[in-house]
């Protein structure tokens, strides 16, 4: 088995480069699907409140034999539990469902609704050794400074979305200020042809026997930016935590920056519509 190379968050926790993600996948096969991750030799798992699906991921891991402290968990708030009570009860409920006594890390899904009344639920729990780590998902450049010049616990994490077509780099100084470490959620673009199917990435594969895929989420971890690629097919699973017995080269690394496009088709944070629409993603929430 690969060994997965860590990077140490701003609090001294170490967390994985490479974990499994479960956004979009159903309740009823959660638990499936994160048993193969954890065979395949995944030992991050990111899930969320508004995924429906931590009561899947915590059975998976009770069942998997693999000891809780080798297992970094992830979760996050959802906006509808937003402001320090709210926050606080739905930390003890996810709590319940995974199975666990403490989340490795804890984040606010998005940047709506009272962040630092959650956030100040999270430092709490976060005292209290029922959280690791705390940070935050989806907060873009000015958002990011706002929130983190203002908390006297600094986010250890920003979960974007990033990958080869979009790298995120504007929003790196400011993240560095605080040495607050990236988490890149749709890292293979959401399957996106431009990036599975580049030529650039397949001839840099090419030289190392590996696909535009594991390029892509080589590039990443290189960047010391976390990566959760998501799947329900376990030979996707193998080929995604595969990455870990080759390394790019600079060259290499220099030919990937310029794929970095302003519209990859992927949802846009700062339309005003943004959050009806990922609302409606979750209804029973």
């Amino acid at each position: 088995m690969n060994m997965v190379q860590t990077i140490q968050l701003n609090n001294g926790v170490d967390m994985p480069l490479l974990g499994y993600g479960v956004f979009k996948v159903a309740p009823e096969d959660a638990e499936r699907c994160v048993s193969e991750a954890l065979e395949a030799g995944y030992r991050m798992i990111d899930t969320a409140q508004a995924y429906g699906n931590e009561a899947g991921v915590g059975a998976a891991i009770a069942k998997s034999g693999i000891k809780r402290e080798d297992i970094f968990l992830v979760t996050k708030v959802w906006i509808t539990n937003a402001g320090e009570e709210k926050a606080a009860k739905s930390v003890e409920e996810s709590l319940k469902r995974l199975q666990t006594d403490y989340i490795d890390l804890l984040l606010i899904h998005q940047a709506y609704g009272d962040v630092f009344g959650s956030w100040r639920a999270m430092e709490n729990a976060y005292r209290a050794g029922k959280v690791r780590a705390i940070g935050v998902s989806n907060f873009q450049a000015g958002r990011f400074y706002d929130f983190a010049s203002a908390v006297e616990t600094k986010p250890a994490v920003n979960q974007l979305q990033c990958c080869v077509l979009s790298q995120q780099r504007t929003i790196e100084p400011e993240m560095a200020r605080y040495d607050t470490k990236m988490m890149a959620w749709g890292p293979l673009g959401q399957g996106n042809d431009n990036l599975l199917k580049n030529p650039v990435l397949t001839a840099i594969g090419g030289k190392y026997g590996k696909t535009a895929a594991q390029v892509s989420l080589r590039w990443l971890i290189q960047r010391g930016i976390a990566a959760i690629p998501k799947s329900t097919h376990k030979d996707r699973m193998v080929s995604n935590f595969d990455i870990f017995d080759f390394e790019l080269s600079g060259a290499d690394m220099q030919a990937i920056e310029p794929l970095n496009r302003q519209d990859t088709g992927f949802r846009d944070f700062g339309d005003p519509n943004y959050l009806r629409r990922i609302i409606g993603m979750f209804p029973n929430v």
